[in-house]
C-alpha cells in the first residue's frame, strides 16, 4: 500500500481514508468481487501492491477500485490537459475610438477589428469621451450614429452581441464573430 493517505487535494479518498464499514470492491482487471469489509478490501490492495480508490461515495456501501492512485491521477490530468488543449477560448478584444474620428482613421481601426474577428474572438469598440461637449455636435448624441456606421462596415462578418446602457460614461458595443453567432 503506497503512502497517500496525507494528501490534502480535494479527488477520490483512497486507502484509509476510507470510512465506510463495508464496500463494494471492483479489482484491478474490472471484476465485481461484492460487498466486504473496508480491511478487508485494503489488504486486498496492499498484496496486490496498489491501493484502494473510492469511486462513488453516494452508495450505500461505497463503490471503491484497486487501482494505482499515481497512475490514475496522471491520466486524469493528462485528459484534463487534452480537453484545455483542444477547446477554443473566445478572447475579447477592446478597440477604443473617438467620437469624431476620420473615415481614414476609422477603416485603419476597422481592418484591427477584422482580424479580431477572423480569429474568432470577440470585439469591444469603445468610444472614448471627454465631457459632454465633445460628444455632443449641434446638440446631438454623435455616439450612436458612429456605432451605427461601425456596423454598416462590418456588415455580414460580424453581429451585435450587447450594446452599454446609455446612462453609462463610456459608451461600447460588443461584436461577435458571424460564425460563433449561429
Amino acid at each position: 500500500m503506497n503512502n497517500r493517505d496525507n494528501r490534502r487535494d480535494n479527488g477520490p479518498r483512497i486507502n484509509n481514508r476510507i470510512f465506510a464499514k463495508s464496500v463494494q470492491v471492483i479489482n484491478y482487471d474490472g471484476q465485481n468481487l461484492g460487498v466486504m469489509q473496508t480491511s478487508a478490501a485494503l489488504e486486498l490492495a496492499a498484496n496486490a501492491g496498489l491501493d484502494l480508490v473510492e469511486i462513488n461515495s453516494n452508495a450505500e456501501n461505497p463503490v471503491v477500485k484497486i487501482m494505482d492512485y499515481g497512475k490514475y491521477k496522471y491520466e486524469q490530468k493528462k485528459r484534463a490537459s487534452e480537453a484545455r488543449k483542444n477547446q477554443k477560448t473566445v478572447g475579447l478584444r477592446d478597440v477604443w475610438v473617438k467620437p469624431f474620428i476620420e473615415e481614414n482613421d476609422l477603416n485603419i481601426k476597422m481592418k484591427k477589428v477584422f482580424e479580431f474577428l477572423d480569429d474568432g474572438d470577440k470585439v469591444k469598440i469603445s468610444v472614448m469621451t471627454r465631457g459632454r461637449k465633445t460628444v455632443l455636435a449641434q446638440g446631438r448624441d454623435a455616439v450612436p450614429e458612429l456605432f451605427a456606421h461601425i456596423m454598416e462596415i462590418i456588415g455580414e462578418r460580424g453581429t451585435l452581441e450587447s450594446k452599454s446602457k446609455p446612462d453609462e460614461r463610456t459608451k461600447s458595443i460588443i461584436i461577435a464573430p458571424a460564425k460563433a453567432a449561429k
